[in-house]
């Protein structure tokens, strides 16, 4: 969650917070208060449904999460090599937390190629399950171990369980009738119930899941769910795990509502139709697959009942000019890509800005130039979005900062581009897209009011008495034009990408007027009312922390380390990139030092030094991943230090 409730299990590795000893040989059971897991395999082992599963149930247990999937753009790596080793990692507690963690303490490793890849990330004395059954000479040769790491002690300094997954299952699906390949697909759900048990996670979910997706194929469900009890009863029943932990639902880190585990894709999903539904408009998405943005355009095409209308283009180009379409005839209209389709769709965002028609263009960032990293994570289009379109065409830009905050940073956005008849970028990334956190679902008395009004008729009078419709009569207070639609009698008009006349949208290549709807457009954006930035300062530090999107999480576990070490830091994280709030200038000034985390070169702290002519320090990463606490707390310590 994202509350500012301070923590020290955020400053530490996971505590053991009790011990409870069973009677009668029993194993132990150990109580922690939060626990960082990451099951690691091949990308055709189900790692990132494993993965799913276990967050599931325990958001539903009631536990505080941040999640971290990690996986390769192919759509089957190369098996067992390390390019094509998939990982998901997921961090729960019994309170407040912000990030997936920085070190696992649990590696779940279904071959070699998965340990070499995820070892170096593991601190000494973490726990170690491997799947005996793959560590085969041409397994370990392919990812160059010379002798196994099972047997030549380079693991001693971990707890290592090893586990023959592999036969395991496939002995307790004999008595299916299944091939020998078809039973060994289950070894990620014996995996999962092992974890389960080991971790006392509720099961009754995940079988309930089983059977709804192998509805068709009874069969595989009753074998998979076989392999699930199969893993727990053997954690209860082998000698080498001798102990199982709990970590308490986290009570006290929730206000009170209804919750469940959600990704940044699906919350921007459900914004996407709460805003429609607010806005009593239908929605409609055009769109072309792209990663990591075609989860929404997955999501959106299963909600008919609530209006919704997806599109598939053939093309990016054509997604959004049918989404442009579809907002000249009065639709909530959305785009959704990633930043190479944002470059293709931007000469379509500048005609959105000539007509001055309410549009969302959605970018869930990935690793770049060109095709990139499709499948990691980056922050490095926001200079795109500010300035990636020929002439001046400004765009409001708004960025969420959770997976669960994409909810309302859909909302706002389709405020925006309501009240101000703009296009708006929303600039989402690959790591809040597919990581997932609890989530409280708002009561509908909590939503805003998006409700527009469509003209209807003339708006102006001309000299001799004639009343007219001019569609570029402009809102005094919002600089916003009519919305009319199409067909309405007496309200029809010419549409087109050539500069409009002021108030009548004739073509006009007059250059005062030309001159003067430049102005009054970019007038328009910078006029939009948006929220002060609000800081959190409880010390009266002398260096600001300023980060926009998804650094949230790990900027404030960073601070947090620092304050509970005795460092006075100040925070304050950009909803609003375009126009800044209006208290930013009056803010940075406080502070004799800012400090900008990104993953990118320093976008963000080019547009703060420019605009505000503050010595803002950048401090990036463009490694494909996000940040980790730990790292962000020493780099920031250098800083105020310096």
């Amino acid at each position: 969650m994202t509350s500012q409730v301070s923590s020290p299990a955020e400053q530490a590795d996971a505590t053991v917070v009790g011990e409870q000893r069973k009677p009668g040989g029993a194993k132990d059971v150990r109580r922690l208060d939060r626990v960082i897991i990451r099951f690691a395999g091949d990308s055709g082992d189900g790692m990132q449904l494993t993965g799913d599963r276990f967050t599931s149930e325990t958001a539903s247990f009631g536990n505080d999460l941040s999640t971290l999937p990690n996986f390769p753009a192919e759509i089957r790596a190369p098996a067992g090599t390390l390019p094509g080793v998939s990982s998901f990692q997921l961090h729960f507690a019994d309170h407040d937390i912000l990030t997936p963690g920085d070190a696992p303490n649990v590696l779940v490793a279904m071959n070699p190629a998965a340990l070499k890849a995820n070892i170096g990330d593991l601190p000494r004395g973490a726990e170690i399950i491997v799947n005996t059954d793959e560590f085969t000479k041409r397994a370990l040769q392919k990812v160059g171990y010379a002798a196994s790491p099972l047997e030549d002690g380079s693991l001693d300094g971990y707890h290592l369980h090893p586990v023959p997954l592999t036969t395991l299952t496939v002995e307790a699906l004999k008595e299916f009738d299944l091939s020998r390949k078809e039973a060994e697909r289950s070894k990620n759900m014996f995996a999962l119930g092992l974890l389960s048990w080991m971790y006392h996670r509720p099961t009754e979910g995940t079988e309930k899941f089983l059977n709804s997706k192998f509805a068709k194929k009874p069969e595989i469900a009753a074998a998979n769910i076989a392999a699930f009890r199969a893993g727990w009863n053997f954690g209860e029943t082998t000698e080498d795990f001798a102990v199982s932990y709990e970590v308490a639902p986290a009570a006290k880190a929730f206000p009170v509502g209804t919750y469940r585990n959600i990704s940044g894709n699906l919350a921007l999903a459900y914004g996407l139709v709460a805003a429609s539904q607010q806005a009593d408009l239908p929605l409609f998405l055009g769109s072309y697959p792209i990663t990591p943005a075609s989860d929404i355009l997955h999501e959106l095409s299963r909600h008919k009942n609530f209006g919704v209308r997806t599109f598939q283009a053939e093309d990016e180009i054509a997604g959004i000019g049918a989404a442009l379409g579809a907002a000249f005839g009065g639709s909530l209209a959305v785009t959704t890509t990633s930043g190479p389709g944002v470059a293709l769709k931007s000469e379509t965002i500048g005609l959105a800005v000539s007509l001055e028609l309410p549009l969302l263009v959605v970018d869930i960032q990935r690793g770049g130039p060109s095709t990139g990293l499709p499948t990691k994570t980056e922050q490095a289009d926001l200079l795109q979005a500010m300035y990636g379109r020929n002439g001046e065409a400004p765009v409001p830009v708004v960025a969420p900062k959770t997976p669960a905050d994409c909810f309302d940073a859909a909302l706002e956005a389709a405020r925006i581009a309501l009240t101000y008849r703009t296009p708006v970028i929303l600039l989402s990334d690959g790591y809040l897209a597919n990581g997932s956190e609890p989530w409280r679902i708002p009561d509908l008395d909590e939503l805003p009011d998006l409700r527009v009004r469509f003209a209807t008729g003339p708006n102006h009078t001309l000299d001799d008495g004639t009343e007219v419709f001019w569609p570029y009569k402009r809102d005094p207070r919002t600089l916003a034009r009519p919305w009319a639609v199409p067909g309405t009698p007496g309200l029809e008009h010419r549409i087109g990408g050539i500069e409009k006349q002021d108030g009548t949208g004739n073509i006009s290549y007059d250059p005062a007027n030309h001159d003067f709807m430049v102005r009054t457009r970019q007038a328009k954006i910078d006029g939009i009312d948006v929220p002060d930035v609000e800081v959190d300062d409880p010390d009266g530090a002398r260096t600001l922390v300023l980060g926009w999107g998804s650094t949230y999480g790990p900027i404030t576990a960073a601070v947090r380390r620092l304050r509970a070490a005795g460092e006075a830091v100040a925070q304050a994280h950009l909803r609003h990139l375009n126009p800044f709030p209006r208290n930013l200038g009056e803010v940075l000034e406080r502070y004799g030092k800012v400090v900008i985390p990104e993953m990118n070169l320093g976008q963000l702290a080019t547009l703060i030094r420019a605009k505000y002519l503050v010595d803002a320090r950048s401090y990036n990463q463009v490694n494909g991943m996000p940040f980790k606490a730990e790292q962000l707390a020493t780099a920031l310590k250098e800083a105020i230090d310096d």
